[in-house]
């Protein structure tokens, strides 16, 4: 049995950091992943830099991704028809796509209602197939919004569909405000494998309340092979107050390690990446496994 780890520490991970980091230091941490081998990373998002300072270089950061490491899948944000005809030059052949299914967290994170966003977003993938693109279709705040509560499973599974008609290969289902538990994952994840058995399904976990990797393996046992997952849990939705960051990486590497469950992704070779982070952001990062002693099977956890 394998799973597929998509990392997001460049881009979810650093979108809500003050600190900005240089190209030449993405480099050296796409170097450290690939040596730990990570096979899919989402590199950063086609929007302005004005927005969000941390994703100007993503255009140069994807030319020079992929032409030195080509066993990495490279992909990448869209949100908007410039982002589209940007990630189109960069050469991409994977991309990812988001809308807010909560109608307060959209207005509030893009200024457009979810219907407004939504009809946006079928319009993007339809053009990104066409020329080839194979698109991952992402749902924000899909099981519930720190404003708006639990969302409706009929709204979810309606913005789904319109999704997987419009062309989208992948679903992506993002609980941005961390809210979920793991029955309400295996519920959702189940009502849209059996509506979509065609189409593939990933999960985005945040772990506001410490659910993170309890919700991950919810979604493993309910069918899910693709995770989102960002070192040392960094990240974050910067529009969602007290939101916490991603499912830790190395966390979720123990668990798959200790059920038998191949990641292609060396753990302790990733506990380089967790350091490098904690070096360039001068703290420690959330995740737990960093605070014990050892790691879990005996190796002493690196320590800055």
């Amino acid at each position: 049995m394998r799973v597929v780890l998509e990392e997001e520490s460049l881009r979810d991970g650093l979108q809500a950091e003050n600190r900005l980091f240089s190209l030449t230091e993405k480099m050296e941490i796409v170097r450290l992943l690939a040596e730990a081998g990570v096979r899919r990373v989402q590199l950063g998002s086609f929007v302005s830099p004005r927005s969000v300072p941390q994703v100007a270089n993503t255009d140069v950061l994807v030319s020079l991704v992929r032409r030195q490491y080509p066993d990495i899948l490279c992909t990448a944000l869209v949100l908007n028809e410039k982002g589209l005809e940007r990630a189109a030059r960069s050469g991409l052949g994977h991309l990812s796509m988001s809308a807010s299914v909560s109608d307060s967290h959209s207005r509030t994170n893009t200024g457009r209602s979810t219907a407004e966003a939504l009809e946006a977003m079928t319009g993007l993938i339809t053009r990104a197939v066409a020329g080839g693109i194979r698109v991952r279709a992402g749902l924000q705040c899909a099981f519930g919004c720190a404003e708006e509560g639990v969302i409706a499973e009929n709204t979810v599974l309606e913005a789904v569909a319109r999704m997987v008609e419009a062309g989208a290969q992948e679903i992506n289902l993002a609980d941005t405000a961390g809210m979920a538990g793991p029955l309400q994952i295996k519920r959702l994840v189940g009502l849209v494998r059996t509506a979509h058995p065609q189409v593939e399904l990933s999960l985005h976990c945040h772990d506001t309340w410490g659910m993170g990797l309890v919700n991950l393996y919810a979604g493993y046992e309910a069918g899910v092979r693709i995770f989102d997952v960002a070192a040392g849990g960094l990240g974050g939705c910067p529009c969602i107050e007290g939101a916490g960051g991603n499912v830790a990486t190395e966390e979720a590497l123990h668990l798959f390690n200790g059920m038998g469950i191949e990641t292609g992704i060396d753990l302790g070779r990733y506990w380089q990446v967790v350091r490098h982070f904690e070096t360039l952001l001068e703290r420690r990062l959330p995740g737990r496994m960093r605070s014990l002693p050892r790691e879990p099977g005996g190796t002493a956890a690196p320590r800055c």
